[in-house]
């Protein structure tokens, strides 16, 4: 991928973060909540090295990366210069990408059908690797957006968990952009809570605070820390 389809970045990512990290703590002392419980994912998508370089230096360690190969070009030499940072592959996962995924994030977020749980079940009996999974629930039900169904996220998480005995840790959801997203939180905390999962990805740059308040451990925010992204 050429820098040209990578955003160049002038926003102020210090001071964003900042504003960000405010808004997270007033967030949390509003709904009785930890700020150290609520992780802040910087989507670094379609940002270029030196952009997401900004946020390492300000100390953030935890990014979500939507592609396999912008993250295979980009990470490796940022990871050269900060060793201690979480990645997470939050964008859709073909099966055929399963093993460069693999040794490029520490954690998928986006496990979201039987082809791909067991794509990974085989590469973990394989290699002995596999990262934190987190199963994306499509709560909004939209045919154009991956997750699993919520009728089907009891059959799937059992299916990962106790056939292929996947590290399940987590449960993630992007709500429908025309919708209120508070219902849409509200839903994956209820299935969370049925299978003891702690870990709740939701909440973007739009209406991370409203998923504070609903439980969210991990928030994903890209435009509101690195403005807006070239494409």
């Amino acid at each position: 991928m050429s820098d040209h389809d990578l955003s160049s970045g002038n926003s102020d990512v210090a001071q964003n973060l900042r504003e960000i990290q405010d808004n997270i703590d007033a967030a949390c002392a509003a709904a009785d909540r930890d700020p150290k419980d609520v992780t802040l994912v910087c989507v670094s998508k379609n940002h270029e090295a030196d952009h997401v370089r900004k946020a390492l230096v300000e100390g953030r360690r935890v990014f979500g990366e939507n592609r396999v190969q912008e993250s295979a070009g980009k990470w490796p030499g940022l990871r050269a210069e900060f060793s201690d940072v979480q990645l997470h592959l939050i964008g859709p996962l073909q099966t055929n990408k399963v093993k460069d995924a693999v040794g490029l994030f520490d954690v998928i977020e986006t496990v979201d059908r039987p082809k791909l749980a067991r794509a990974l079940a085989k590469h973990r009996d394989a290699t002995g690797n596999c990262p934190d999974l987190f199963i994306q629930i499509n709560t909004g039900e939209e045919p154009q957006k991956a997750g699993i169904a919520p009728a089907d996220a009891d059959d799937f998480i059992t299916l990962c968990r106790d056939e292929l005995n996947l590290p399940i840790t987590g449960l993630m959801c992007i709500p429908p952009v025309d919708e209120e997203p508070a219902p849409h939180f509200l839903l994956l905390g209820k299935i969370a809570d049925r299978h003891n999962i702690a870990i709740r990805s939701m909440g973007m740059s739009g209406d991370y605070e409203a998923a504070i308040r609903f439980g969210a451990t991990h928030v994903r925010i890209g435009t509101a820390i690195f403005g807006s992204r070239g494409y």
